[in-house]
């Protein structure tokens, strides 16, 4: 048997004899989380609490194994209770800057850490102070400074401008949406091909279109059909691209990332989940979230440069949880409910996604109206369903050519998954509609 083991064994021993002793059990709680043994170190904490629910001591050590195993929203209950009480150990303040920093919140975190460190001195963590930008110079070369991020530093004039993708995609592509193209040609498009005639208006080119309605229903396919269309650049921005946890630097990603689409005009730039970067910020607790929206409807507005030529396109599933700052004129002043494909729409995206494999007679109509409610992504998942189920047959049998029965049987065996969403859109078009925003729901539910 190992040392620890050993040691591990006779504290067990004693705590089985006295189970009642709360400093012996301590112990075996400190024991077992120094060597890792969180979960473990966990139960037996729990189980001194339950002796001695006033021990501050215990505590933290319980609020320790939380953190160790990952378990952050239950070691921060934890602490904020300690936080409330008189005479805070300085280890509580310790373990708050961890658990803020884990949570984005870094200004907060450092000043946690620093007054755990002054209040002890021995507690000073080398590891956390240089995540935390703590004691660094601003001659320094590191990226963070007590917490904030350096200003972004300008590039110079004389680099060439990163070239951006350009999409294939077209509106041929897009099955059906007759009344969204249409009004994405008038914002879009035609400012772009007739610029002479916009420019006689004074209209200017660019602004922001935003789309909303059930996921799976073409959003971000048309999105880049648009791009397509205006031979523009395109620039499609995931939430990723922008949110990082350090105080600043989401505000600075942003902002690089408008810049880059000034530089290539005429460009797209598309912002997917778009409610990710826009939330509501009456929903907001922190900070930063709204540091984040001010910065983005400042680039939406051009208030230090111009966004000529520059189309901003966005896409939700829930319009309900964006900022409605950002549906004032100049920003996305155009707001379409992008529906489940209609009859005609479903049939035609049915032959874009059948188009190139073996098929016999299809009957697209009938098939349409057998997919009632589907969405795109729900009509693709019906030929998938029946490609699967012939590639069965074809290692037998050769292959076989896709049927409207196949096709037919595959849809009966999925549900539309555009339900769940309509059951909360409905709420909100009833009950949340100031200015109409969502009369088209209303529309399409036929109320």
């Amino acid at each position: 048997m190992l040392p620890d083991d050993e040691a591990l064994h006779a504290l067990r021993e004693a705590v089985r004899l006295s189970p009642d002793n709360v400093p012996l059990r301590q112990h075996l709680a400190d024991t077992l989380l120094s060597l890792g043994r969180a979960d473990e170190a966990e139960k037996e904490y729990r189980h001194a609490l339950s002796l001695a629910p006033d021990n501050q001591r215990l505590k933290i050590g319980l609020g320790d194994a939380f953190y160790l195993q990952g378990k952050y929203s239950q070691a921060l209950v934890l602490v904020e209770d300690m936080l409330k009480g008189p005479n805070t150990p300085a280890r509580v303040h310790l373990l708050h800057a961890h658990l803020l920093l884990q949570s984005g919140e870094v200004e907060r975190a450092v000043r946690q850490y620093q007054e755990a460190v002054e209040a002890d001195p021995a507690l000073a963590d080398a590891n956390l102070a240089t995540e935390l930008g703590i004691g660094a110079d601003i001659e320094d070369d590191s990226e963070v400074v007590e917490g904030r991020v350096r200003e972004a530093w300008a590039a110079p004039d004389d680099l060439e401008p990163e070239p951006l993708a350009t999409s294939t995609v077209t509106f041929a592509e897009v099955g059906g949406m007759d009344a969204l193209k249409d009004e994405i040609r008038m914002k879009i498009i035609y400012p772009l091909a007739h610029a002479d005639l916009y420019q006689a208006y004074g209209k200017a080119i660019g602004g922001g279109i935003l789309m909303y309605g059930p996921p799976g229903c073409g959003k971000t396919h048309l999105d880049r059909a648009t791009a397509g269309e205006v031979k523009a650049g395109f620039l499609a921005v995931g939430i990723n691209e922008v949110l990082e946890m350090w105080i600043g630097q989401s505000e600075r990603n942003l902002h690089e990332l408008f810049e880059r689409a000034r530089s290539h005009q005429p460009c797209v730039l598309f912002f997917d989940e778009v409610d990710a970067l826009g939330a509501s910020r009456a929903d907001l607790r922190q900070s930063g979230g709204r540091h984040l929206i001010n910065q983005f409807l400042s680039e939406l507005d051009g208030v230090h440069c111009s966004n000529e030529g520059v189309l901003i396109l966005a896409a939700t599933n829930a319009p309900w949880h964006l900022d409605a700052a950002f549906r004032r004129p100049g920003r996305f002043d155009r707001v379409l409910f992008v529906p489940p494909p209609d009859l005609a729409a479903r049939a035609a995206i049915l032959r874009i996604q059948v188009f190139g494999k073996p098929v016999k007679d299809l009957d697209f109509d009938y098939l349409a109206k057998k997919t009632e409610g589907f969405s795109g992504a729900d009509l693709k998942a019906v030929v998938d369903v029946a490609v699967e189920a012939k590639l069965r047959q074809a290692i037998t049998a050769g292959v076989q050519p896709l049927t409207s029965k196949d096709l037919a049987d595959a849809a009966a065996t999925l549900r539309p998954s555009t339900k769940e969403w309509f059951a909360t859109a409905r709420n909100y078009a009833l009950f949340s509609n100031q200015g109409g925003t969502y009369d088209d729901v209303l529309k399409y539910l036929k109320m």
